[in-house]
């Protein structure tokens, strides 16, 4: 898709060796299940149809699932009139537009191309942000949109899905199938278990330390694009703060969708949830935001 974000030559590259390691993984996945499950056909069509439906079906899925509406601009001027203006500037496509009725402040974009994009602002973000604030959150999402990651993310993350079905899959049908179960199948289930849970822990350390990065280069094209870093710096400031007050029971459904959000939706962070978050810290990001807004020479 063409666009005046300008092209992230890093984020490519990063984005391109991490499919083809979990193309390989995957691979190996599925061989593997079909050695030990001894039925091609089966796995086959569970991967088929589970990868379909997650590429196909992400926007549906991530929009239910936070009780999103599309919405048009006589219900959300606001909302549309700033959409509308970055994508002038970006010279790309509008996505739909869509909001989420949860007081948790955040923002996610989703869907498997331009042309099926959907990006999707909480009540609570809204609520609490300035215009040029919901701007810099709205660019970022849309420097996603525009540089495909969206649809890489869904279908990297969809190997850590198919894993986790896979070891329940194997569990129940060994455990309601009817069959006398012997050593051989008890030996068999665990090393169906075994594998998903390496390839799930590979998937998920890969998918993170891409998406990590994927979340500061959105920030930078942001900041690019609109000439103002430090509104996104005030917006990040903001969101992750209320988000720290928001009740534990209140984020576990977002929980989730963390690497599809503007910022993640946790509570009070410890060294090991930053070790595997879907986001760089708050510190990070507010960092480099302040190395873009020095190399710009201040803002008007």
């Amino acid at each position: 898709m063409r666009s005046r974000f300008e092209p992230d030559r890093q984020l490519t590259a990063r984005m391109v060796v991490t499919m083809f390691l979990l193309g390989l993984l995957y691979v190996a996945f599925i061989a593997a299940l079909i050695v030990l499950l001894k039925s091609v056909a089966l796995v086959i069509v569970i991967a088929v149809v589970l990868l379909g439906a997650q590429f196909w079906f992400s926007d549906r899925i991530a929009l239910f699932a936070m009780r999103g509406r599309i919405v048009t601009a006589e219900q959300q001027p606001r909302l549309h009139g700033v959409v509308d203006r970055l994508c002038a500037t970006a010279d790309m496509p509008k996505p739909r537009v869509a909001v989420s009725d949860m007081d948790l402040p955040n923002a996610f974009a989703t869907g498997r191309n331009a042309d099926h994009a959907v990006i999707c602002v909480t009540t609570g973000l809204m609520r609490r942000l300035e215009t040029e604030e919901l701007e810099g959150v709205l660019a970022h999402e849309l420097s996603h949109v525009a540089h495909r990651d969206v649809a890489v993310i869904t279908i990297a993350s969809f190997l850590g899905v198919i894993a986790g079905l896979i070891v329940r899959f194997a569990f129940y049908s060994q455990l309601f199938g009817g069959r006398q179960r012997d050593q051989n199948t008890a030996l068999m289930l665990l090393v169906v278990m075994g594998v998903s849970a390496l390839v799930y822990a590979i998937s998920f350390l890969l998918i993170r330390a891409l998406s990590r990065y994927r979340e500061l280069a959105a920030d930078r094209a942001a900041a690019m694009l609109t000439g103002k870093p430090s509104a996104l710096a005030s917006a990040l400031t903001k969101v992750s703060g209320d988000i720290a007050r928001i009740p534990t029971r209140d984020l576990r459904t977002a929980q989730a969708f963390n690497a599809f959000f503007f910022t993640p939706a946790l509570g009070p962070g410890t060294a090991l949830a930053n070790l595997f978050s879907t986001h760089p810290t708050l510190e990070r990001r507010l960092e480099a935001l302040g190395e873009i807004s020095a190399r710009l020479g201040g803002e008007s």
